[in-house]
Order: structure tokens, then C-alpha cells, then sequence
């Protein structure tokens, strides 16, 4: 809990912190409610840095148009997940690309549609959960996710194979999320960021629940090894790890993420697999 979201847990009754499960039926339901909630401060304090027509991988800044994880995009159909307001989905738009854009939250899709009628980029827009993807077999031709979706969805496992279902054989999956290491410090950008305080091996989900014990927000946590288990059981191949470094005056403070954090050890993983041909 913290005072940057203190709207979104007034307006869904967030009153503390259980430690205990939440199963993907919890999960779901107590996600699209704070991401409904939240979006509006989200937007009004990150919108600038995502842009409306842009590919950020990370707070670290990395850019698709330098990593180049994705490859090429012209003529391709890429599916984002967890789009969020939608600027990465726009930006392989502009560059050829045929991208579906997907997210659980009615208020995040609600800015994906505003900042296409800013931008005259228009994307098919589809609200639904990581793991139940409305799509058919062998029906994309890449996919991503840049912090969208995957640490918010209780079985990992289920958005992989989701994700490998929907993808054509030799087609990309590559996603951004929390470096798990992150897990064992506060969620604190300054000083008291850096000492550990939680277990690495800890799977206990972060649950914030209201008043009569329900979730409002849920959050899970894997390791470097379950990530790459679940991936293996999906019949995906790894065929990258990147963990972006703090570049040289990057200033910018977002969540736990900040300059002294990002000098000393990454916030970011982003696992680029593929489809087997």
C-alpha cells in the first residue's frame, strides 16, 4: 500500500496486506477492479514517459526500436498482452505491423482508445485475461508483454500455453517483468530499497484485500527457474535473457525503480523465447 495509489485502494475499500493464496478465479476479478481504478493516476503519472506511440521495454527505458527483440514487424500480426493504454500495439501499427492489443481492464482499454483518437492510429482493442486468450490456434505471428499481465495471473503456466497455442511454429513471445530478485527488498527506491527482507523462495503472493478480507489487488511471484520451467512446459524454447542496465542519466523514479536501485542490481527480465518450427 501507498500513498501513490491511495485513490484506487479508497475507491476499492483497501484497508492491508494478507499473506496467503489467491487462485486464478481471485486474481482476475481483484486485478481488472484496481487496474479499473488506477488507471486514471496511472496514466496521469507515467502516461508522458510511455508515450502514445511508443515501445518502452522497461522503466529502465530499453526501446524496441534499439533492442529489436520483436525482429522484424512489417506485415506481421502480433499480439500485445496486457497492452495497457496500448502505445506499444500503436507503434508496431506504425511500422507495419498488424498488432490485436489485449488487456483485462476496461479503464486501461478506455486510455488505449482515447490515445488512438489523439494519434489516428487505430488497433483492435479486446478485453480478456492473459490466460484465457479469445483467439485461435496457430493465429499470431509474434507476441509481447511489457509488464502487462503475467505477474497478475495466478498460474504462469496457463498464459504460456495460452500464448504458445495462439502462436504460428517459429513465432516470438518475448516479456518484461520485475527481475525476481526484486521480490526479496521493499517495494522502496531510496536507501531502504536495498536490504533484503523477504525470501527469494517465497511464492506467497502480494494481496491486498478490503475490509471483509477480499482481494483488491494481487500480485505473484516466480524465480528465474519457475519462469523458465513454466516456459519449457508450454513447449517454448529460451533464447534469451536481457537484464537492462541503468543507463547514464536516467533520472527518472518509477515505483521502486530508481537510479541508487538500478546502479546496483536489475529491476527488469526480459525473456525472449520462440515457437518451435
Amino acid at each position: 500500500m501507498s500513498d501513490q495509489h491511495a485513490s484506487a485502494e479508497a475507491a476499492l475499500g483497501t484497508t492491508g496486506i494478507a499473506q496467503r493464496a489467491a487462485d486464478a478465479a481471485e486474481s482476475r476479478a481483484a486485478n481488472r477492479l484496481w487496474w479499473d481504478a488506477d488507471a486514471d493516476d496511472y496514466h496521469a503519472e507515467h502516461g508522458g514517459f510511455l508515450g502514445d506511440v511508443d515501445f518502452l521495454w522497461c522503466p529502465e527505458g530499453l526501446r524496441e526500436q534499439d533492442a529489436g527483440l520483436l525482429g522484424p514487424v512489417a506485415g506481421q500480426r502480433v499480439l500485445e498482452v496486457g497492452c495497457g493504454s496500448a502505445p506499444c500495439a500503436r507503434w508496431l501499427a506504425a511500422r507495419g505491423a498488424r498488432p490485436v492489443a489485449l488487456d483485462i481492464s476496461a479503464g486501461m482499454l478506455r486510455h488505449a482508445v482515447a490515445a488512438a483518437e489523439r494519434t489516428g492510429i487505430t488497433v483492435p482493442l479486446v478485453q480478456a485475461s492473459a490466460d484465457q486468450l479469445p483467439f485461435a490456434d496457430a493465429s499470431f505471428d509474434a507476441a509481447c508483454s511489457a509488464f502487462g499481465a503475467v505477474p497478475f495471473v495466478a498460474d504462469v503456466g496457463a498464459v504460456f500455453a495460452e500464448v504458445a497455442r495462439v502462436l504460428r511454429p517459429g513465432a516470438r513471445w518475448v516479456f518484461a517483468v520485475n527481475h525476481p530478485m526484486r521480490w526479496i527488498f521493499p517495494d522502496d527506491p531510496g536507501p531502504g530499497g536495498l536490504t533484503v527482507t523477504h525470501s527469494y523462495f517465497d511464492r506467497t503472493p502480494y494481496v491486498e484485500v478490503d475490509a471483509q478480507g477480499r482481494a483488491t489487488y494481487v500480485e505473484h511471484h516466480r524465480t528465474m527457474g519457475d519462469y523458465v520451467r513454466a516456459l519449457v512446459g508450454a513447449g517454448l524454447e529460451l533464447v534469451d535473457l536481457v537484464e537492462p542496465e541503468w543507463p547514464a542519466g536516467h533520472t527518472r523514479t518509477w515505483g521502486q525503480w530508481s537510479p541508487l536501485r538500478g546502479r546496483l542490481f536489475p529491476g527488469t527480465a526480459i525473456l525472449s523465447t520462440r515457437k518451435p518450427r
